[in-house]
């Protein structure tokens, strides 16, 4: 169970405009905005749920899932997982989620990715019959077996994507985050991911938290929308509800009902 009560989150930015003699100016008077990434967060996601989140950028959704995976401290308010706080209990809370970053990896650049699973392994203490069958499962399931042996630096972006949706699943968490977890995929891999992320959360139950701008990948795989702008939540409901808040809604595409609610919230 995840559970965001009234969380709010302010960043400090340095601010200064353009010119040599304001930036030699800022090196001894700086002047700061404080910028509210969330205003007062609240929802509920129930185990084995498979949840959207999505917004245009800077909406604060990058923001949410960094607290929820307990990278950042929240300013005031609660997050609850499991009957954790993140930010509080990281040891025990990390070894119960798994985090993809369409631009961050988890995998050492210059060695096989092999290597990588094994010192991910290591640091999450998996034994070693548990992490050969759910490695063994990972490289099936997203055909992985020829590229395990492979630097990551010499990888697709698809096939890293691949590499680090495994990386984020051999110690088996109950829930996972994914941030554009199909960035750079090929048609039928997409498919493919798709179709593994259901499989694990029908299997598995894993709770399933999307972050992406790819539409079909929500309609794909989640059945429940949270749109967020300007760090507030705008609207909660699945794809089929929000089509019904306007006759217009219905003949839409769903990128085309997102662009109109952006539009209609004016983030």
């Amino acid at each position: 169970m995840i559970s965001l009560k009234s969380v709010r989150k302010t960043f400090r930015v340095a601010k200064r405009q353009a010119g040599f003699s304001r930036a030699v100016k800022a090196l001894f008077s700086r002047e700061y905005e404080l910028v509210r990434a969330l205003d007062d967060i609240s929802f509920d996601i129930r185990d084995g749920e498979m949840v959207g989140y999505i917004g245009p950028n800077g909406a604060g959704k990058s923001t949410t899932i960094k607290i929820m995976c307990g990278v950042l401290t929240p300013d005031s308010g609660s997050c609850s997982i499991d009957g954790r706080t993140p930010w509080k209990e990281r040891i025990a809370h990390v070894r119960e989620i798994g985090v993809v970053f369409g631009q961050r990896s988890q995998l050492w650049w210059d060695v096989p990715v092999a290597d990588s699973f094994q010192l991910i392994r290591d640091i999450y203490k998996v034994d070693g019959a548990s992490y050969r069958k759910t490695l063994d499962e990972l490289t099936e399931r997203l055909d992985l077996n020829e590229i395990l042996k492979t630097p990551a630096r010499s990888l697709s972006l698809g096939q890293r994507m691949r590499c680090e949706i495994a990386a984020s699943l051999l110690h088996s968490p109950r829930t996972l985050f994914l941030d554009e977890p199909t960035i750079g995929l090929d048609a039928v891999s997409k498919i493919a991911v798709r179709q593994f992320i259901k499989k694990l959360n029908a299997e598995r139950g894993t709770t399933v938290i999307l972050t992406t701008h790819d539409m079909q990948d929500i309609e794909a795989l989640t059945e429940r929308i949270l749109l967020i702008g300007k760090g507030k939540i705008l609207l909660d409901g699945s794809l089929a509800e929000l089509k019904k808040r306007s006759p217009e809604a219905l003949d839409m595409t769903s990128e085309e009902m997102v662009a109109a609610l952006y539009r209609e919230f004016k983030i």
